[in-house]
């Protein structure tokens, strides 16, 4: 995945709490890449969350459980200097986590601001905050251990870029610039869930194969895909396209990344070993792996309904 080094990026949608104030930009050399899931500190939250609720997607059973373990810093000490002065173009992209992230947000934002309507309702932007150990959220207080997630009581997206470090080293993913983007775009999803009134309707607390939970999941994966086959037609403020390329090695690291954050893959490799479907709330492997790649071949809303699906796969 390239960014097109003339694009003009725009930081307005990042909010940088992070306890450092930011300070320089990593190079990619310095920065390992990777994307979308749970933290293993985040699996045991989620099987713990998963036991006392049932309902290990809830962003609000997670961060409310994470809440009680301990506070952290708050998202409206935002500073957002040295991100605005750094992440100018696609070049700066290309060069750093920071700015292809910012890169990642503008793009799924745009493509957004377009498609929605065209099914009757409207895409209002959000900011993806970025924290480092811990934040409070309208959710409840979260630790990076919860892994990137959607807060629809504030609706803001937050994420802890070590993440995409972690799902490297700790789940084994192989990562990558499009990886990084497939995780904005499944978080984005659910805004859009939200904006559309699908995610109220999913009753809290129900989890199995054919729950409103699952169903919820697997149509963030099949709406990041749906961003990901327009990708490169999203554009700058300016007009210019924002990504130039993404490759079918980019594609196969994104599934990849999908087969890893699967519930069965979870609960056997980090959890008891022992896969039990009375507890599933985001699809197995297999399926998260499929309704992203419907997205992403088909390129269409309506392909997306996993709630209306009789076979999730």
């Amino acid at each position: 995945m390239r960014y097109n080094k003339s694009a003009r990026l725009d930081t307005s949608g990042v909010r940088d709490a992070r306890r450092s104030g930011g300070g320089k930009l990593g190079g990619r050399s310095g920065v390992a890449l990777g994307g979308g899931g749970i933290g293993i500190a985040g699996v045991v939250i989620y099987l713990l969350v998963t036991l006392l609720t049932g309902n290990g997607s809830s962003s609000s059973a997670v961060t409310n459980v994470l809440g009680q373990l301990g506070q952290g810093g708050n998202s409206s000490t935002a500073d957002n200097s040295e991100i605005a002065k750094e992440c100018r173009t696609g070049a700066d992209a290309n060069a750093h986590l920071e700015c292809a992230v910012v890169a990642d947000i503008d793009s799924i934002q745009e493509f957004w601001q377009g498609e929605l309507p065209k099914h009757g309702a409207h895409y209002t932007d959000i900011p993806t905050v970025w924290f480092t150990g811990s934040v409070n959220t309208g959710c409840g207080a979260a630790d990076t251990g919860a892994g990137p997630f959607y807060c629809p009581a504030d609706k803001q997206v937050y994420i802890d870029l070590s993440f995409y470090n972690d799902l490297k080293t700790q789940f084994g993913a192989q990562g990558g610039l499009f990886v990084d983007a497939y995780v904005l775009g499944h978080e984005y999803g659910h805004h859009v869930q939200d904006l559309l009134g699908i995610e109220s309707n999913v009753k809290p607390g129900v989890t199995g194969p054919n729950s409103g939970s699952v169903r919820l999941e697997l149509q963030a994966d099949c709406f990041a895909g749906l961003w990901a086959k327009h990708a490169t037609t999203t554009k700058d403020p300016d007009g210019q396209v924002l990504i130039s390329s993404i490759t079918a090695d980019d594609v196969n690291r994104a599934l990849d990344t999908a087969a890893r954050i699967g519930d069965d893959y979870i609960q056997t490799h980090l959890g008891n070993g022992h896969v039990n479907t009375k507890q599933f709330t985001h699809g197995t492997s297999a399926q998260r792996r499929k309704w992203f790649s419907t997205g992403y071949r088909t390129g269409d809303f309506s392909a997306c309904d996993t709630f209306g699906a009789t076979d999730l796969g």
